[in-house]
């Protein structure tokens, strides 16, 4: 069963392998930089005007995808299938970051369509908790995964599932309109930017996942799957 250490072990010796996975480092990265972006955007501006163009950026961390793919398929061409289980993980790590790269767009075009920065009453503080555990996913997990770091990595993975939960328990208090001083529009807006900050974390954690656990476990935790 492979993990990603031996993946890591694997990669050292081949080229093609070593430049798919620098490059999944580089979309999450970038996908790190769109998310800080867009939730300034919603969050601190009444225009949802941004200094970088996230759309665009996800186009760089789409094209990204398809050349860690092409690459993955070029290396399996080149052995002969050989090492097949190494390209599957990093295949399902960059869905991952994609999906995140998407979820970050979609903070953004909330932000356009929310008329002013989102303030999302009693769950302000809440949801401020989120954002900032998020953005520290982001910057943990990086190195975990370049290090291949599973204790690390395990550890992310416990300390923030919390989010996920909360995310859900935000989603069903406001369907039940236990907060009545929320607007319609804001309701629905911190609604779904609950939603978009759930997903966000729970592909982060899916992708840490890969550090832990042998291939056909990936994206499942011991406790929930995400």
């Amino acid at each position: 069963m492979f993990r990603f250490k031996e993946l890591i072990e694997l990669w050292r010796s081949d080229n093609l392998l070593t430049q798919a996975l620098n490059r999944s480092h580089a979309m999450l990265e970038s996908t790190e930089e769109m998310f800080i972006e867009s939730v300034k955007s919603l969050r601190e501006s009444d225009t949802g005007e941004m200094g970088m163009d996230v759309y665009k950026k996800d186009q760089m961390v789409n094209e990204y995808q398809r050349e860690v793919r092409g690459k993955v398929l070029k290396h399996l061409a080149i052995t002969g299938g050989a090492n097949i289980i190494p390209g599957l993980i990093l295949t399902s790590i960059v869905i991952d970051i994609e999906r995140i790269g998407d979820y970050t767009k979609n903070i953004k075009d909330l932000a356009v369509a929310h008329p002013k920065r989102l303030e999302c009453a009693s769950y302000e503080e809440d949801i401020q908790k989120i954002e900032k555990g998020v953005a520290e996913l982001f910057r943990r997990a990086l190195p975990a995964l370049k290090q291949s770091d599973k204790v690390a990595a395990d550890k992310l993975i416990r300390e923030n599932w919390w989010m996920i939960r909360r995310c859900d328990e935000i989603l069903e208090e406001l369907i039940i309109e236990r907060d009545t001083s929320l607007s319609p529009g804001d309701a629905v807006s911190t609604a779904i930017y609950a939603r978009f900050l759930k997903r966000i974390a729970a592909h982060l954690i899916n992708m840490l996942t890969s550090v832990v656990n042998p291939f056909e476990f990936i994206g499942f935790h011991a406790d929930d799957e995400v």
